[in-house]
């Protein structure tokens, strides 16, 4: 390890950023460096502009993927090597507004019933009744179900934070069938590692993409469907069944409750409570 990279890690730890962060921003550093082909603390805000510039021309990066790049190459800059940097010097890019793919509840019972495995039927059924993110649903414990309560709890969430989360009936029910299928019974997490040598590590989060992809092949679903549309599906059927924002924000997990007013304008309830102007005109039925 050389020791830029060592004093990076150190100050991502410090600061209790997650493992998937770490990961891509000491990534975005050592691809940095590559393209250059110099050690990265010898290069400055013109080299970052020309590589930002490169990674949305010729890697064609979408503007997110280009932010996060940004947001690394910034915290190299202002925390490992304690250079100025100013929002002038690369500015982040804009981020075009994409309302997300939901699933009508037809689709995603389709979508469950095609699972091509238990564990994928399992993981499937898990997401879209409790709308976690891949990460947390992967790194879920056995001690994290709470059949009292009727709650899941989620343990060091986006952020670090913990949170709970409703556990429905129904899930309790399949989460025991799982369980009673199981041959080897893992000690620590709900979904154990089957493919690792050794025993006691949970799935890969690439498991829930997995799971997701080859369901919606099986289901003839044309939609693109990733794990993160099981979540949009969670927020979206509760807003229509009639819960409120704030515990939709709760639910997920958010820190800002804009971020879960996307919902309104995927809620078929929210957008067929208006009447379109259209419908009041004194229009003959004429057809000219």
């Amino acid at each position: 390890m050389t020791r830029l990279r060592k004093m990076m890690l150190e100050e991502l730890e410090r600061r209790n950023y997650s493992q998937g962060t770490r990961r891509i921003y000491l990534r975005t550093i050592e691809q940095f460096a590559g393209y250059f082909h110099q050690s990265p603390d010898r290069l400055g805000p013109q080299q970052i502009r020309e590589y930002l510039a490169h990674l949305f021309e010729n890697g064609k990066m979408a503007p997110n993927s280009v932010a996060q790049r940004n947001a690394a190459l910034r915290f190299f800059f202002v925390h490992v090597l304690k250079r100025p940097w100013t929002m002038d010097d690369t500015p982040y890019p804009k981020r075009p507004f994409r309302l997300p793919t939901v699933l009508s509840r037809d689709e995603v019972a389709r979508l469950i019933e095609a699972a091509a495995t238990p564990l994928h039927r399992i993981v499937l059924m898990t997401a879209y009744a409790t709308g976690l993110r891949r990460a947390e649903l992967a790194r879920l414990q056995i001690a994290d179900i709470d059949s009292q309560r009727m709650v899941l709890h989620v343990r060091g969430g986006k952020g670090r934070k913990d949170r709970d989360v409703m556990l429905s009936p129904a899930l309790l029910e399949a989460l025991r069938e799982y369980w009673r299928g199981l041959k080897r019974k893992p000690k620590q997490w709900l979904f154990a590692s089957r493919q690792s040598p050794r025993a006691g590590l949970p799935i890969s989060d690439k498991v829930f993409w997995h799971a997701c992809e080859r369901a919606a092949r099986r289901a003839g679903i044309d939609k693109p469907i990733h794990p993160h549309t099981m979540r949009h599906c969670f927020a979206t059927h509760l807003l229509e069944a009639g819960a409120d924002l704030r515990t939709i924000q709760l639910l997920l997990g958010h820190s800002d409750l804009k971020a879960t007013t996307v919902y309104l304008h995927l809620s078929q309830r929210h957008l067929q409570a208006t009447a379109s102007p259209l419908d009041s005109l004194p229009l003959s039925d004429r057809q000219k």
